[in-house]
């Protein structure tokens, strides 16, 4: 404990203690300069703390004193036990502990609060504010009386086109994409953008986006993909598939809210275009409505199509003539088009329902020709059995040798079935365990991926942490003064480390040591008790008979509980002798505590109380008698 005294005695020199030169050790302080040294602390650690440096001769402002310090000691997070005891009548190692904690808790630089160590985040914030304190410090120029800085360029994107799929540039390429590539329809990445200072910040943008765009693949294959139980190129092409679908449902959807939001508005070429490409799927699908409608339609599509034509040649009169003949005529091809739909959609019904029951007719057929087969059939069975009547008997044994031989036939067939179902069976059973194996295998893969998965995220975030404390101790480091020779401080380390390795060895080889030798006592008690036991039931077969053999049975008995009871007493020897030592450090625990020296503190302190008592009941004897 020199080192860690010597340093604790240079860091309280170094806030103002008044330590002499020969006091090198917390063993050779005083009570006053404990308080001292505890007071200035708790002023330098929280300049809002003020308690006294020095000890008045009253006890009652002693004790008061001392619980204060206690209390502010408390506040600051220790956790130890401590009270004015510890200041007063203290210890050596509790006011170890003690300075310790303030000591740790003591600012670098007291002098400069503002220049503290601080972490690579806040040193990249700290020169961001500066940065933006000195623009603003600045006066406003408009951009065109501002000096150009010709060492900065804006950073200006602009779209790349490049090649794609070209991962692995040692493969040769295809001439085709040679050619394609050489010819002026991909021009190199430095020609593409308008100005030349744009390349950089162009490329800087494909690549980070390149980058995202892995990132996000490589998230949603570890969070989906493995689950999907798919390969890589299967799950891009479902995911290709859905995205495609649910493109082609938003453009049916919008397509029909523009449609039924615009359909009243439509002029007549677009209402005929619909009309023939209306008919034209009709005419591709083939369906008998339409050729009925055709049919029943023709004439009038062609007295529209006329009246439109000769339309197109009436004599033009005036502009306003014209558009209005034009309405007439929109507002009749219009009613007679309704007129037309209505009459295409009550036909469309009624083919339905003729469709509707033309289904119901067919399966009417379908049950019914099904009832003929099942009665056509009962009526060849009956037919052959009266047929089979006038010979009864010869055609009864006739259908019992046929059921004979059949009930064998089938016997025969199912024992060469079971022949065939047993291998069958066991194979399905050893494939089936097979692909159960395999499935409980991949999900414990799939389970183990995510784990690695788990794992590297937490060894990501705990490297991103070290770096970061790293940096910070590294400006620590920096920003700490050189007048302290930290080699030797550092050797003295390295010693420590060195013994507590070579101690943790050592305690490693007696370890090892007693579970031998408790395993080689386990294994002669065993060998004992069973020689005992074998012993005892060969003399007892003869105790009966012989009296010498008897009393070497009595005496064996005898020195079998004999053994049993020194081995008890070894135990218990050892046992107390473990207690002895435990009570010996103890002991030297409670010797280090200065028990006589506080005690006769404690003993002149009362005293001094009684004395002090004395005095203020004469004092007040006096005022009384005043």
């Amino acid at each position: 404990m020199e080192e860690v005294d010597g340093i604790i005695v240079r860091n309280l020199r170094s806030i103002g203690c008044g330590i002499d030169e020969d006091i090198n050790s917390l063993g050779q302080f005083s009570t006053e300069l404990i308080v001292e040294a505890v007071a200035r602390c708790l002023h330098v650690i929280d300049s809002s703390i003020e308690v006294s440096y020095k000890l008045p001769p009253s006890m009652a402002a002693r004790f008061r004193i001392g619980t204060n310090l206690a209390n502010a000691v408390q506040g600051l997070g220790y956790r130890g036990d401590v009270g004015y005891h510890t200041f007063l009548y203290s210890n050596e190692t509790e006011i170890r502990r003690v300075l310790m904690f303030l000591v740790d808790r003591l600012p670098k630089e007291p002098s400069d609060a503002s220049q503290e160590p601080l972490g690579s985040v806040a040193l990249l914030q700290k020169s961001i504010s500066a940065a933006i304190s000195c623009q603003l410090a600045l006066p406003w120029w408009p951009p065109f009386c501002q000096k150009v800085n010709t060492g900065a360029q804006q950073f200006r994107s602009c779209h790349l086109s490049v090649p794609r799929d070209l991962h692995n540039l040692k493969k040769p390429l295809p001439k085709s994409v040679t050619q394609y590539y050489k010819s002026s329809l991909l021009p190199f990445a430095s020609c593409q953008p308008v100005h030349i200072s744009d390349l950089p910040a162009a490329i800087m943008e494909m690549n980070t986006r390149s980058l995202a765009f892995q990132h996000e693949w490589e998230t949603e294959w570890n969070q989906q993909g493995l689950a999907s139980r798919l390969s890589k190129e299967e799950y891009k092409a479902r995911k290709h598939q859905r995205v495609r679908q649910k493109i082609a449902d938003q453009v049916r959807q919008q397509l029909s809210q523009v449609t039924d939001d615009t359909g009243s508005a439509q002029d007549l070429p677009s209402l005929m275009a619909s009309m023939g490409s209306r008919d034209a799927s009709a005419r591709s699908k083939g369906s008998r409505f339409a050729y009925s409608e055709k049919l029943q339609f023709a004439q009038e599509d062609d007295r529209l199509l006329a009246q439109l034509n000769t339309g197109a040649t009436v004599d033009r009169t005036t502009e306003a003539d014209l558009q209005k003949k034009r309405e007439d005529e929109i507002e009749s091809l219009k009613a007679k088009l309704g007129e037309v739909t209505s009459a295409g959609e009550e036909l469309e019904i009624g083919l339905r329902k003729m469709t509707l029951g033309t289904e119901n007719m067919t399966e009417q057929l379908a049950s019914t020709e099904s009832d003929n087969k099942k009665k056509e059939e009962e009526v060849l069975m009956k037919k052959k059995l009266i047929d089979l009547l006038p010979d009864a008997e010869s055609n009864m044994k006739k259908l019992e040798m046929l059921v004979e031989a059949s009930s064998k036939r089938l016997v025969s067939l199912a024992n060469q079935w079971e022949k065939h179902r047993i291998p069958l069976l066991d194979e399905y059973r050893r494939l089936k365990e097979v692909s159960e194996d395999q499935t409980s295998e991949n999900q414990r893969k799939i389970e183990d991926i995510k784990d690695m998965q788990e794992k590297m995220k937490e060894l990501i975030g705990e490297t991103r942490d070290k770096d970061s404390q790293y940096k910070q101790l590294v400006t620590e480091y920096e920003r700490m003064t050189r007048d302290v020779n930290r080699s030797a401080y550092t050797q003295r380390i390295l010693e420590i480390v060195g013994n507590i390795r070579k101690q943790n060895e050592d305690i490693d080889k007696v370890l090892a040591d007693t579970k031998s030798v408790q395993k080689e006592i386990n294994q002669l008690s065993g060998v004992l008790d069973r020689t005992f036991a074998v012993t005892d039931e060969l003399i007892f077969k003869d105790a009966k008979r012989d009296e010498a053999v008897r009393r070497a049975y009595k005496l064996l008995a005898a020195l079998h509980d004999n053994c049993n009871g020194l081995i008890k007493s070894v135990e218990e020897t050892g046992v107390i002798t473990r207690e002895i030592r435990e009570l010996e450090e103890q002991l030297e625990t409670e010797s280090k505590k200065n028990v006589e020296e506080n005690l006769g503190k404690i003993t002149g302190d009362y005293q001094q109380m009684r004395q002090d008592n004395v005095t203020l009941l004469q004092r007040l004897k006096k005022q009384g008698a005043i």
